[in-house]
């Protein structure tokens, strides 16, 4: 069967409109996505980009619809007669937006990793920042324990510390979000008032070493993270790089021939 030719028109038109449409819709919305503008913010940036490239592909569509809606029209020889000049035909501002899109996403694939670079460097400093002063709190802590279990009086506290927080476990006076806190801290002091000399030894230890390793865990974490965010958004980037700048540069030096 023969599709009608009433319907290649409306196509045309239907094509143009869907893609003008999207292509300013897409605009506005990048628009929007940028308020409130912070653009020397370093995480404004990344969650900028992230939003950016993530739409990329929308006005491509868009282009490629208002183009293919102009070529369904050529076919047809509709728009013969109408001699129109490169400024006053959509192609050519379509092609035009889409060279500079194409330049914009080529851009900002080394700027967002170098972001991510940086945020990576800052979170692993921090992350270190804050292992250093567990540390530092855990010694502090065993030194003070290590003074009273010295004095007959302080081993006398600590005991009496064991006995009411056995009765406030018991009574169930600790929240049960707190449990696990509470019974881990009298566990220790049972240990401490045992052996005071290695019970303080072997907690400042185990205390480190659980300190250690959840900081390789979040150090991995932090650089796998780093990682996927530079590779998604840094390809995702130059794949519409790529796109944006064939279809605008070849449909500008068609129109120029």
């Amino acid at each position: 069967m023969k599709s009608s030719p009433v319907y290649s028109p409306f196509t045309a038109l239907a094509l143009k409109v869907v893609g003008l449409i999207m292509i300013v819709s897409s605009l506005v919305d990048y628009i929007f996505l940028a308020i409130p503008l912070n653009a020397g913010q370093r995480a404004w940036q990344l969650a900028y980009v992230g939003q950016l490239v993530d739409r990329g592909i929308l006005p491509m569509v868009g282009i490629a619809f208002l183009l293919l809606g102009y070529w369904l029209e050529s076919s047809m020889g509709a728009s013969a007669s109408e001699q129109r000049s490169l400024i006053q035909d959509l192609r050519f501002w379509a092609l035009c937006l889409s060279s500079l899109l194409g330049l914009i996403f080529l851009l900002v694939v080394p700027l967002h990793i170098n972001n991510v670079v940086q945020q990576s460097d800052v979170e692993l400093k921090q992350l270190n920042d804050r292992v250093t002063l567990a540390q530092t709190q855990i010694e502090g802590r065993a030194q003070q324990i290590a003074a009273l279990v010295k004095d007959p009086k302080g081993l006398a506290q600590l005991k009496q510390q064991l006995t009411e927080l056995d009765q406030a476990i018991e009574s169930g006076r600790v929240p049960a979000e707190q449990q696990p806190q509470a019974k881990a801290y009298r566990q220790l002091l049972q240990t401490i008032t045992q052996n005071p000399t290695k019970a303080i030894s072997q907690e400042v230890d185990a205390a480190k070493a659980k300190i250690t390793k959840d900081k390789q865990d979040l150090e991995n974490q932090t650089k796998t993270g780093a990682l996927k965010s530079a590779l998604r958004t840094g390809l995702s980037s130059l794949l519409l790089a790529i796109g944006y700048i064939i279809i605008g540069w070849s449909g500008l030096r068609s129109a120029g021939r």
